[in-house]
């Protein structure tokens, strides 16, 4: 089987025009085809809207033919138009069957996927930064825009943790198989702007989460997938292999050509 990743497509900020959305759906929809991809797995950040998030995964699996599954990322859950409660509008995700939230996908007797946005627990931050500063998000004249656009019930930190206590009662349900494991949030520390750093030390914060490393040791995880960084790296360790293949802002790409950008952000692998 072949199952093709990618993140953090951003549809809605090529020149801050929707109107240049089917430039995505077509490049991805080439991807898929060219590669023949029999699953296509998404990290998250696909709009800053539910519909377009949703519209353009429907769209893009009815034209390749191709079963997609995803997770949320943080700018899927900015949505002011639906509620100011963050935790419906995650919800609201998790009721549509291609989202991994709370709802594992069984591949076959051998393998199955798992995923969750995640959420970050400030531990990925430099040391010397308290926790009472870090909770402000703002730092060098800056703010860490989830301060505006996210209202959960609780805090970051406790955030975290009960995400990664869905995913830990996901992967029990799953009877010993191989792990696909699909977040939004970073879970390796390895993939943290690299410090020191005059901002990163602070806003490494709002990277990832530590509240996974238990769950990558208790079960049997091979594959860690991620979004949020806008990288597009990947490593093996300690037998997990992690892969971070975001697409990103087009100011970030390395050319203008969003087909090559598309390709060179995916990655493919096979079980």
């Amino acid at each position: 089987m072949r199952i093709g990743i990618i993140s953090d497509l951003h549809i809605d900020r090529y020149n801050n025009s929707e109107d240049n959305i089917p430039l995505y759906e077509e490049a991805l929809i080439a991807e898929i085809k060219d590669r023949n991809i029999d699953l296509l797995l998404i990290a998250g950040d696909i709009s800053n809207s539910y519909e377009l998030t949703m519209d353009f995964i429907r769209t893009v699996a009815e034209e390749s033919g191709t079963e997609i599954k995803f997770v949320p990322g943080n700018h899927d859950l900015w949505q002011k138009e639906i509620t100011q409660d963050t935790e419906e509008v995650l919800k609201r995700y998790a009721e549509q069957p291609e989202c991994l939230v709370e709802r594992p996908y069984i591949v076959n007797e051998e393998w199955a996927i798992a995923g969750h946005t995640g959420w970050y627990d400030y531990t990925y931050a430099s040391g010397e930064f308290s926790y009472d500063r870090l909770e402000k998000r703002a730092y060098y004249g800056g703010t860490w825009q989830d301060k505006h656009n996210i209202a959960w019930r609780y805090s970051d930190v406790e955030m975290s943790r009960q995400f990664s206590q869905a995913v830990r009662e996901d992967l029990e349900s799953l009877g010993g198989r191989k792990i696909i494991l699909v977040t939004h949030i970073v879970t390796s520390k390895r993939f943290r702007v690299p410090m020191p750093h005059r901002l990163f030390d602070y806003y490494n914060a709002f990277i990832g989460t530590s509240d996974f490393n238990a769950i990558c040791n208790d079960f049997p995880v091979h594959y860690s997938i991620m979004g949020h960084v806008h990288f597009r790296h990947s490593l093996t360790e300690n037998g997990i292999t992690y892969i971070c293949p975001c697409l990103g802002y087009k100011r970030e790409w390395r050319t203008d050509d969003i087909r090559t950008e598309i390709g060179n952000a995916f990655y493919v692998i096979e079980i």
